[in-house]
C-alpha cells in the first residue's frame, strides 16, 4: 500500500476515534449509558421523556395528510426488504462457504435498532424507528456482503471516483494496473482482515 494512502487511512482511524469520543460525550450529556445491548437512562431523564410523549390521538390528528396517505406505500416495502434479507443470508451461506470467504455477521450491521427504547416516542414513532433502523442496517449488511464478493471476484478500482465506497475498496488494485491485479489477485481473494 502506498505510504500516502496508508497515512490517509491512519488519519481516518484517528478521526473515527475522535468521533467515538464525541458520541461518548453526548451519552453523558443526555444521561444514558450503554450496557451490553441495553440503553440505560437515569430515572429523572426517563420521567422527563415520558412527559414529552405525544399521545396517539394528538399525533394522528396533527399528522399531515400526505404522511397518512403514503404510509401504506412505505410499509409495503417491508416485503422486498425482508426478501432481500433472506436472499443475501442464503447467498452468503452458500457462496461464501464455497469460496472460503468469512461470513458477514448480520448482528453487527442490524445492531442499531434501539430508538424504540426512547420514552418520548409514541408507539407509531417507535415502529417507524424500528422499520428504518432495520432497513438501513440491512443495507449496510448487504453492502458488506457485496464488498466481499467484489473483493473476491473483481478487486479493481473504478476509473471514476465512486461515492460512498465500501471500506474494502482501498485494497483494490488501481484501474489500468494489470500487472498488480494479476500479481495480487489470489492474495486479495484471501485477505479479508478488517
Amino acid at each position: 500500500m502506498p505510504r500516502e494512502l496508508n497515512d490517509l487511512l491512519k488519519e481516518m482511524h484517528r478521526l473515527e476515534e475522535q468521533l467515538e469520543s464525541y458520541w461518548d460525550s453526548l451519552r453523558e450529556q443526555f444521561n444514558y449509558t450503554l450496557k451490553d445491548r441495553k440503553i440505560l437512562f437515569e430515572r429523572e431523564t426517563r420521567d422527563s421523556h415520558l412527559k414529552m410523549r405525544v399521545n396517539l390521538y394528538d399525533y394522528l390528528l396533527n399528522a399531515r395528510l400526505v404522511n397518512i396517505l403514503t404510509a401504506p406505500v412505505i410499509y409495503a416495502m417491508i416485503f422486498p426488504i425482508v426478501l432481500l434479507d433472506i436472499s443475501f443470508m442464503v447467498y452468503q451461506h452458500i457462496c461464501f462457504r464455497a469460496y472460503k470467504i468469512p461470513l458477514v455477521n448480520r448482528r453487527e450491521y442490524i445492531l442499531a435498532i434501539d430508538r424504540y427504547q426512547l420514552e418520548y416516542l409514541n408507539i407509531i414513532e417507535k415502529v417507524n424507528c424500528l422499520y428504518c433502523g432495520y432497513a438501513n442496517g440491512l443495507i449496510s449488511y448487504v453492502k458488506e456482503i457485496l464488498a466481499r464478493t467484489e473483493q473476491y471476484w473483481c478487486p479493481i478500482k473504478h476509473a471514476r471516483t465512486i461515492r460512498d465506497a465500501h471500506q474494502r475498496y482501498v485494497k483494490f488494485k488501481e484501474f489500468g494496473d494489470g500487472k498488480a491485479y494479476h500479481k495480487d489477485r489470489i492474495k486479495l481473494r484471501q485477505d479479508f482482515d478488517e
